[in-house]
């Protein structure tokens, strides 16, 4: 069974083809704003590299988020487009969970994205990643107030915070993650929308 990976919650694009649990190719670069322009390039290059057409792929595994407006967006068009037109199965998973699974320490993980303003995006699981505290849109001082309640715990992530967190860089595992998510069920590819857990800015200044 082969399998495509796509990430593009933040400025970074995460992805792979996968086989049998080994990765084929795979794409972990930082591309910023030039993200959207490199993405779909990027994953056809992985596809040319493998002698593989899309119609290859098995599964497709996209990240619906939290993360980057932008950047979700563009990793859930590719997905979207690619399944409904190719007929291939898709799911979505959380961008946290692959975080917190890409970990190999035996702690409570606490992935956690910058959202601005003394917000994050974040979450709390424990070891078999289960969740503790779910993903959501939460003031940084109130979840650091929810993690003293752990006993051992890391933050993961690759952002910046203006306090002294110690945190673990976050580099995804890949074919960890599509060996843990490949069996999840499968949605229809117009199910497939993304999972902001806060406004955007629009419907912020809308509402008012």
């Amino acid at each position: 069974m082969r399998y495509l990976y796509i990430d593009t919650s933040s400025s970074f694009l995460y992805s792979a083809l996968v086989e049998d649990s080994k990765v084929l190719s795979e794409v972990k670069e930082e591309y910023g704003q030039n993200l959207s322009e490199v993405a779909l390039p990027k994953i056809v290059e992985m596809f040319t590299k493998n002698n593989l057409s899309p119609k290859d792929v098995d599964k497709i595994i996209v990240v619906n988020g939290p993360g980057s407006f932008t950047g979700i967006r563009i990793g859930i068009t590719i997905a979207k487009v690619y399944a409904w037109s190719l007929n291939v199965p898709i799911t979505t998973i959380s961008s946290l969970e692959a975080m917190a699974l890409s970990s190999e320490n035996n702690k409570y993980h606490v992935p956690l994205l910058n959202a601005r303003r003394g917000y994050v995006f974040a979450a709390i699981y424990d070891d078999k990643l289960k969740e503790v505290l779910k993903p959501q849109h939460i003031k940084l001082e109130d979840l650091l107030k929810e993690v003293e309640r752990l006993d051992d715990y890391e933050f993961i992530s690759n952002d910046e915070f203006d306090n002294e967190m110690k945190l673990e860089k976050y580099d995804p595992n890949l074919s960890k993650i599509v060996d843990y998510f490949k069996d999840k069920k499968d949605i229809n590819p117009h199910s497939v929308n993304p999972e902001y857990l806060k406004k955007t800015a629009a419907e912020e200044n809308k509402n008012g």
